[in-house]
């Protein structure tokens, strides 16, 4: 499975670990799903390394798209690369009852596991949050894994719930917080979970403090730097691993350019060998001229392009 990076948790039938970038929706030029464009660029990362795809994801949109939708997402990924690779997909949402559905139709799709964003915008306790959880355990028969990202959410899971969510039955966690010490805390106090770096900040980080494996935006954009961070750290060749962090902090920065989240797509449309993936749905919005030039620039100079 992996030589010197950390074990994926027992808990975790899938044993995620290494790459796992989480893949893009494609919109065609009248704002539709464009669901062959979608595997596509499933297509591209698992080529080039990806051990596992999320669908669904953040960078996959998925606020902005239709339960139809979703369904068609993750049927069209698990088509595309399904038995080669776990797919997991996000099903979140901020109620319960649209969450469970979501599951049950992305299990219904091809989906080898789901992942369950904490429920945003009404603030939870304790009691809420494991009920939520509770509820799509026992309506899938997948691992499930607990995406937590409390800056978009405003729902921070304490390390309390976290026990009591594992000892519930979930597989592992895709940690976006992007706090340390929460995050080498939980590790610590839940080795039979699968822990993944959630931000392309902690890639690097994440391993030393014992993720498996990384949920990285820059993955969607150059799927081969992060493979060979992480290849490299498993070589115990840990210098290596440290410089290509440094080229991921330069491309993340590069891609943090203009609007929010246009980076990545802007990126792909500037590759030759990428996917046509189209913008972003509304109301996010593509870059403006000058802010594309400088990413091609910028792409350029660190060898994407």
């Amino acid at each position: 499975m992996t030589d010197r990076a950390p074990q994926p948790g027992p808990a975790d039938p899938l044993s995620l670990h290494g790459v796992v970038p989480p893949t893009v929706t494609a919109f065609a030029a009248d704002g539709s799903l464009d669901a062959a464009a979608t595997a596509a660029h499933a297509r591209f990362v698992v080529d080039r390394g990806a051990t596992a795809v999320f669908p669904l994801g953040t960078n996959g949109e998925f606020p902005l798209v239709t339960a139809d939708e979703r369904e068609r997402v993750v049927a069209a990924v698990a088509s595309e690369v399904g038995g080669e690779v776990p797919v997991i997909a996000g099903v979140g949402a901020p109620s319960t009852r649209e969450t469970v559905h979501n599951a049950q139709a992305a299990v219904d799709a091809g989906a080898d596991g789901v992942v369950v964003v904490t429920p945003y915008y009404y603030p939870l306790d304790e009691t809420a949050a494991l009920t939520h959880y509770r509820r799509v355990l026992d309506a899938v028969d997948v691992p499930t894994y607990v995406y937590h990202i409390p800056s978009k959410t405003g729902n921070e899971l304490s390390l309390s719930t976290l026990q009591q969510l594992a000892e519930a039955g979930v597989a592992g966690v895709k940690d976006s917080s992007k706090d340390v010490p929460w995050l080498g805390q939980a590790i610590d106090e839940n080795p039979e979970l699968t822990f993944l770096a959630g931000s392309d900040s902690l890639l690097f980080p994440g391993l030393q403090v014992g993720c498996t494996g990384m949920v990285s935006a820059v993955a969607n954009v150059a799927p081969e730097l992060v493979v060979d961070l992480y290849a490299a750290y498993d070589a115990g060749d840990r210098e290596r691993a440290r410089a290509r962090q440094s080229t991921v902090y330069e491309l993340r920065d590069a891609l943090k350019r203009g609007p929010y989240m246009a980076g990545v797509k802007t990126a792909l449309s500037l590759r030759d060998d990428a996917p046509d993936v189209g913008s972003l749905r509304e109301p996010l919005r593509g870059m403006d001229e000058p802010d594309r030039e400088q990413l091609a620039a910028d792409l350029d100079a660190l060898g994407v392009v």
